[in-house]
């Protein structure tokens, strides 16, 4: 992630500090006017906090009187909590309640970035790399089987079949996703569903709030290169790297040169050592896979990915023509 993402997450967490303590001061002043006795409890916790500094500085039987007062500390602390049970309100009433515990939303721990800024920092890297992808385009709901019915082809005798299966099983996976979840490996001629069922299964993790990228590879590419060297700013790759899911679409539409190759390896062994799940999508052949790419890239896709060979008639055409027809009909 660049610096401005962690500014920008960073500008966040603030808002959410301030706004934690801000409701904590209204709580309080809610409680003075109907429970004024829990005013006089906190007012016995705030002076326990002084006299334990006055003991400090004194010297004199430290560890006795800091028992004491420890003790007296936590009996206003037990009455506090029951009186406002009493009153009906939850014992954390006065708490100050920050989304993350562990920097109390400042961003940062005595180990440095908290977790919590590293992750609204991704998310935000995603959310504007996502920004020119049609992520909201494709539903499973809209994908409509009734165009394999019938159909065959050289290799496949019931394409409506063999869609059903991928269909459900894509279904499965996003209805299911984890950090364990399978690498999916689409391949198929251009217009059978790939693109649709990938934006799918982003629809529907990105509802989840799950990190999801989508991009075709050769967009992917010419930015991670154009960073690499310096032509813009960016970090594209690490953004690749450590989503919890990414969608790689179009495999072999890339230009074929050694950045690209070492790239894309680079990403997709990189996810697999992280096991964070991939989707790759191409309109290859195994046997074109295995005559354009390094046997180390095609290894890996043989071996870790789930293969889903989609198959039928060119769906985008296939509409474009019942478009057309229902226009002349019209007419």
């Amino acid at each position: 992630m660049s610096e401005k993402h962690y500014s920008a997450a960073l500008e966040i967490i603030r808002h959410r500090r301030l706004t934690a303590q801000s409701d904590r001061e209204k709580h309080i002043l809610e409680l003075r006017t109907r429970v004024p006795e829990i005013e006089e409890i906190n007012n016995m916790i705030s002076q326990a906090s002084v006299n334990i500094l006055k003991v400090i500085s004194k010297g004199e039987n430290v560890r006795e009187e800091m028992k004491k007062l420890e003790e007296q500390n936590t009996e206003a602390q037990e009455m506090m909590r029951g009186l406002l049970v009493k009153n009906g309100y939850p014992e954390n009433y006065m708490d100050i309640n920050y989304t993350c515990r562990r920097c109390s939303d400042t961003g940062f721990t005595s180990e440095g970035r908290c977790s919590c800024l590293e992750e609204l920092a991704g998310k935000l890297a995603v959310k504007e790399l996502n920004e020119s992808s049609p992520l909201n385009l494709s539903t499973f709901s809209t994908f409509d089987l009734e165009y394999y019915r019938g159909v065959s082809t050289d290799t496949d005798s019931n394409c409506y079949s063999t869609m059903s299966n991928i269909y459900n099983y894509c279904r499965k996976y996003a209805s299911s996703f984890s950090h364990d979840s399978a690498n999916i490996f689409m391949s198929g001629e251009t217009g059978l569903g790939k693109t649709h069922l990938s934006l799918a299964i982003a629809e529907r993790l990105l509802s989840e709030n799950y990190s999801v990228v989508y991009g075709s590879v050769i967009n992917f590419i010419d930015r991670i290169e154009s960073e690499h060297f310096g032509r813009s700013a960016g970090d594209t790759l690490s953004v690749l790297i450590n989503a919890e899911l990414l969608i790689l679409d179009d495999l072999g539409s890339e230009y074929d040169k050694q950045f690209t190759t070492a790239t894309l390896y680079n990403i997709i062994n990189t996810r697999l050592n992280k096991r964070l799940p991939t989707i790759i999508s191409t309109n290859l052949s195994f046997e074109e896979i295995e005559a354009r790419y390094e046997q180390r890239i095609v290894s890996r896709i043989i071996s870790e990915y789930d293969y889903l060979p989609f198959s039928g008639n060119d769906v985008r055409q296939l509409k474009k023509a019942a478009s057309i027809r229902q226009k002349r009909n019209q007419g």
